[in-house]
């Protein structure tokens, strides 16, 4: 059985796989674990319902309407996975998914993926939004196995102030983080650049936030075998395929 981890994993600024070849070969990896089981595990409202911290997560935050439910299933290669709100900003749970699974009887999962409740709503009772606050907030700081969080971006509007926010959470909690622009079909070639030009000088200002900017499509799957590949390394680390 694996053991509890004690400690979070901390930012760090140069991690990632360049080398071309290691790189093809750890998105094949990762598509191969990913091909394996996927379940969801649970629906958290409240802190005391958070599954055991056994094993790392890796969770996933974006404002309502970003495409974190698409990203989701376009990673794990899944059709309905991760379930995308009738009403942008409805679900204000944290949702739980089982990565992989030992062939040892009762074996804890090898990760797993959270996916939290969208922030930014626009219609919102107040009441609505400081309790996700309180909930995100609460999880970020207290998460012990929290290995890393991805904050989804529109590549149509760039990073916005509510975005700012979120990334200024994370560094005060010291939680590292990768920035993933989403739905990068949407928007012009040129566009795109200076998008992705200013997310990067972005996130040198938050010393959280991971220095390669991850562009994605999930409707086209550009960027996802890449995107995976940097989930499962951050999971399991880096030396994960040995």
């Amino acid at each position: 059985m694996r053991r509890r981890q004690r400690r979070r994993r901390r930012p760090e600024r140069d991690s990632g796989v360049t080398d071309p070849e290691r790189q093809a070969e750890a998105e094949e990896a990762a598509s191969r674990l990913f091909s394996g089981p996927v379940d969801f595990l649970r629906s958290a409202p409240q802190l005391q319902f958070l599954p055991d911290p056994a094993v790392p997560e890796i969770a996933f935050c974006g404002r309502s309407n970003v495409g974190k439910s698409s990203l989701l299933n376009a990673l794990t290669g899944r059709k309905a996975i991760a379930r995308a709100s009738v009403t942008p900003g409805r679900t204000q749970e944290l949702n739980f998914f089982d990565v992989g699974r030992p062939e040892d009887e009762g074996a804890l999962p090898l990760f797993r993926l959270v996916d939290m409740p969208g922030y930014g709503f626009a219609k919102a009772p107040v009441k609505v939004v400081e309790k996700w606050k309180a909930l995100v907030n609460s999880y970020l700081r207290g998460r012990q196995v929290l290995a890393r969080t991805l904050v989804l971006i529109d590549s149509r509007h760039g990073i916005k102030d509510v975005d700012r926010t979120m990334m200024t959470m994370l560094d005060q909690a010291a939680v590292g983080y990768r920035i993933v622009l989403t739905k990068t079909d949407k928007i012009k070639a040129s566009d795109l650049e200076k998008v992705a030009g200013a997310t990067a000088a972005e996130a040198k200002k938050h010393v959280a936030a991971h220095p390669d900017i991850h562009l994605t499509s999930s409707e086209k799957g550009m960027g996802i075998a890449a995107l995976r590949a940097a989930v499962v390394a951050d999971a399991l680390g880096e030396g994960w395929m040995g």
